[in-house]
C-alpha cells in the first residue's frame, strides 16, 4: 500500500548560513555603525541583543529577509514575548520548531478527515504516517495540506508505492 510521511523539520546548515549572512549584513549597515549588536544561533534558539528595543525589530528583519532567502519557513519561528533587558543590552530568542507536536497532528488528522479520503493517518513521534490504497489519494491529500492555511511548514517525505 503507498505510503508517505508528513514532517515539520528545518534545515540547521540552511539557518546557520542564513544567521551568517545576518551578520555579515548587520557589520555593513551604516545605522548600526558604533552599536554593540549580535545574533547567535544555538541548539536552533536564534539570540538577537542590542542595545535598544527598536534595533531588535531591525535585526528581526534582516534576519527574516535571510531566512526567506535561504528557503526556511519563517511560520516555524516561534519569538518570546518579552525583550530581556539586562544592563544596556535588550535581547530577543527566537525558536525554531522541529517536528509536529501533538496538537498540529490531530489538526492535520482532522483537515484530512474531514476531506473524507480513503486513507488512515498515524502519529509516530513527531510526525505522521499517511497510508492509503491509491496513489492519487495520497497525492490529494499532499494538494489539500498545500493549500490549508496552517501555522506550520510541512513537508512530504518517504512516499512509496
Amino acid at each position: 500500500m503507498p505510503t508517505f510521511d508528513i514532517v515539520s523539520e528545518i534545515d540547521a546548515p540552511e539557518l546557520l548560513n542564513a544567521v551568517n549572512n545576518s551578520k555579515k549584513e548587520l557589520a555593513t549597515r551604516f545605522d548600526f555603525k558604533g552599536v554593540e549588536s549580535d545574533i547567535k544561533l544555538k541548539d536552533l534558539v536564534v539570540t538577537i541583543s542590542t542595545e535598544s528595543e527598536f534595533q531588535i525589530v531591525q535585526i528581526m528583519e534582516i534576519l527574516v529577509k535571510n531566512l526567506v532567502r535561504r528557503n526556511i519557513d519563517t511560520h516555524s519561528m516561534k519569538q518570546d514575548e518579552q525583550v530581556t533587558h539586562s544592563g544596556k543590552v535588550f535581547s530577543k530568542n527566537f525558536t525554531f520548531a522541529q517536528g509536529i507536536d501533538q496538537p498540529n497532528a490531530k489538526k492535520i488528522i482532522k483537515v484530512i478527515k474531514d476531506k473524507k479520503l480513503k486513507v488512515q493517518a498515524a502519529i509516530q513521534g513527531d510526525q505522521l504516517r499517511i497510508t492509503g490504497k491509491k496513489r492519487d489519494d495520497l497525492q490529494t491529500v499532499i494538494a489539500t495540506l498545500k493549500a490549508e492555511s496552517l501555522e506550520l511548514p510541512l513537508q512530504f517525505n518517504n512516499f512509496r508505492d
